[in-house]
């Protein structure tokens, strides 16, 4: 039997320590890491459509597969991503769209898309089966969010512009540290195009703190009753102040009047944002 001489042992428990803190290091880093999303900003990628849910007439919710079970998206609360289709006379066509998922949906992303009958995106999605592939591109657009970056949110949705205001309201309340107070007005051509209602009246019940949520249908119901006027932004929005924010999201002319109402009110150009 051979001894080793002390420093020849003190050496081989020096270089076994220095393998296992080595070892702990990669680690944590493979389980700790923030996962790389999927997306491209510069170029398209593929992504598989797994599921199609009509949810009415017009609109459906679209399931699409990432490359992985574990796999993210990779994109901001805040920014959407670009889809590329053909319409129907067979051109390209590209528009953008914002996921209503959040990278803590691992595996997949959605999309619902309301389809317009003259609508050249409306096309693509209409006629897209499961199985087949959409281009993505991505992460895009102006707006970047922080938790608990302002004291509250006014948000003023119309149509399909809800799926930016509904991925970020879904950010604040699903992270426990965010005390952001979000008021919700949303505007309708009728009550029965209202997207995502189920998942919103679900949040307003949950966080009653937190979330507000009024309904505007042109139509006479419960709800609101008319176009969105400077005095129901007065009544449903917070005031103008420093450490408060209105964001809004919905078709050009809305987006118009919208805009006058907020000025007419006092809501600076750092108090408003337009998606």
């Amino acid at each position: 039997m051979v001894l080793k001489s002390k420093p020849q042992a003190e050496l081989l428990a020096f270089a076994i320590s220095i393998g296992a803190v080595c070892i702990a290091s990669v680690a944590y880093y493979i389980f700790t890491r923030t996962p790389r999303g999927c997306l491209d900003p510069e170029r398209f990628k593929q992504f598989k459509l797994i599921r199609k849910t009509p949810l009415s007439h017009n609109v459906a919710k679209f399931r699409f597969a990432l490359p992985t079970p574990t796999s993210v998206l990779g994109l901001p609360v805040g920014k959407h991503v670009v889809c590329r289709g053909k319409d129907s006379e067979g051109e390209e066509v590209i528009r953008p769209y914002t996921p209503i998922t959040l990278d803590s949906d691992i595996g997949y992303f959605e999309l619902v898309v309301k389809m317009y009958p003259k609508g050249r995106m409306s096309h693509h999605f209409r006629e897209m089966q499961e199985g087949e592939f959409l281009d993505v591109r991505g992460p895009k657009g102006r707006f970047s969010y922080k938790p608990n970056q302002v004291r509250a949110f006014g948000m003023i949705a119309g149509g399909s512009g809800v799926t930016p205001i509904f991925q970020i309201t879904r950010a604040i309340l699903n992270n426990t540290k965010d005390k952001t107070n979000v008021n919700l007005m949303y505007a309708n051509t009728t009550y029965d195009d209202i997207l995502l209602k189920d998942e919103l009246d679900d949040f307003a019940t949950k966080f009653p703190n937190q979330f507000k949520v009024f309904y505007v249908p042109p139509d006479g119901w419960n709800g609101g009753v008319g176009y969105i006027s400077k005095e129901m932004i007065q009544k449903q929005c917070p005031p103008p102040a420093s450490d408060i924010q209105i964001l809004r999201c919905g078709p050009p002319g809305m987006n118009k009047a919208i805009a006058s109402h907020l000025n007419a009110i006092g809501y600076t150009p750092n108090m408003q944002f337009e998606f």
